[in-house]
């Protein structure tokens, strides 16, 4: 058994060393073939359009998530003051001011999920139309730059093959 294995792993490891082999030759194909990389969370973060659309998620967000807050804060001042005047209360009021307290709290609970839905969904969606002008601005630069390939978050890329400030600035330049 265990020589079948080796085997496979022989096997494996030819494979995989012809096709390394190999590799560089599909490139070498074409001399002239020039390739660029962009950073997308760069794009998304330093891009004008996408500074607008995030200060747009803030002032749309803010007010709820001001209202949640306070929920929370007087939820907690609320448990603070049962925790304190527990002793002197009768069972019947401390069962019934936990209860309401426990109430609360979901319900705070359920605004807060809902938020970050609503949030998330309205983040995707400004996410969404920053890339599609993100995409113009590629192409833009790709032409530009006479560039066959752009590949997207690279492990490593050759400062002189990164064009994202490049795609930044022409993002900034769209109307």
């Amino acid at each position: 058994m265990k020589l079948r294995q080796s085997s496979a792993w022989i096997q494996l490891g030819l494979i995989a060393l012809s096709t390394a082999a190999l590799t560089p030759l599909a490139f070498a194909q074409d001399d002239t073939s020039r390739i660029g990389a962009v950073n997308v969370e760069k794009v998304f973060n330093e891009s004008n359009l996408a500074k607008q659309s995030q200060t747009r998620l803030q002032n749309e967000f803010a007010k709820r998530q001001n209202e949640l807050r306070d929920a929370a804060q007087k939820i907690k001042a609320a448990a603070e003051k049962l925790d304190r005047d527990a002793a002197v209360m009768s069972e019947a009021d401390r069962v019934r001011r936990q209860r309401e307290l426990a109430d609360q709290d979901r319900e705070l609970q359920r605004k807060q999920r809902e938020y970050t839905e609503d949030l998330n969904q309205r983040n995707f969606e400004e996410r969404g139309k920053v890339a599609e002008k993100a995409n113009i601005a590629l192409k833009q630069v790709a032409e530009q730059r006479k560039l066959d390939v752009i590949v997207q978050d690279p492990a490593y890329a050759n400062p002189k093959v990164d064009v994202t400030d490049d795609v930044i600035k022409a993002l900034n330049n769209l109307k």
